[in-house]
């Protein structure tokens, strides 16, 4: 299935805020605003959502811990118990740095997974870069043209706001 995408191309992040909130006012749904650094207010203009990465990371966090506690209480009470100085086999204090450190590095090494995984620069993930342009000095904004009216309204908007370039491009997804 292929889309047909209309790309403005700017060089400065101000006017592009500007386009996106106008195309938002106008109805016109954004696809994605790519740009070479995060642009301030761009997730409020666009409409997006708060993310969910922190219940991600919560349950990175949870399956950290429940390893770590499983795997000292199985080292400590069933594989080879040691009987120092008559002290319990479960002692909660002693777990608690080890806890710490591996609950922090199963999810720090998740996240990195799910960031790759979303971004799609994950090995064996083929990306799609919607200009190369993007990832050294230009802010393009992308959207999904599905009639010519649209287009038209979409090309208006852009050169009122100074795009330097205007171009389609049609993807296969």
């Amino acid at each position: 299935m292929s889309k047909n995408f209309l790309l403005g191309v700017y060089d400065d992040e101000q006017p592009v805020l500007k386009a996106v909130n106008e195309l938002r006012i106008k109805g016109i749904r954004v696809y994605d605003v790519y740009s070479p650094f995060a642009i301030h207010g761009m997730d409020d203009a666009m409409g997006i959502k708060r993310t969910r990465l922190t219940v991600a990371a919560f349950i990175y966090g949870v399956i950290g811990c429940t390893l770590a506690l499983s795997m000292m209480i199985y080292m400590n009470i069933f594989d080879w118990p040691i009987n120092i100085g008559g002290k319990p086999a479960f002692m909660g204090p002693d777990f608690i740095p080890v806890t710490f450190e591996l609950t922090v590095l199963i999810t720090a090494l998740g996240m990195v997974g799910t960031f790759l995984y979303v971004s799609r620069l994950a090995p064996g993930i083929e990306g799609n870069l919607i200009d190369p342009r993007v990832t050294n000095d230009r802010f393009i904004i992308a959207v999904e043209i599905k009639n010519e009216e649209i287009r038209r309204k979409t090309e208006d908007i852009l050169k009122s706001y100074g795009s330097l370039e205007i171009r389609e491009r049609v993807t296969e997804k």
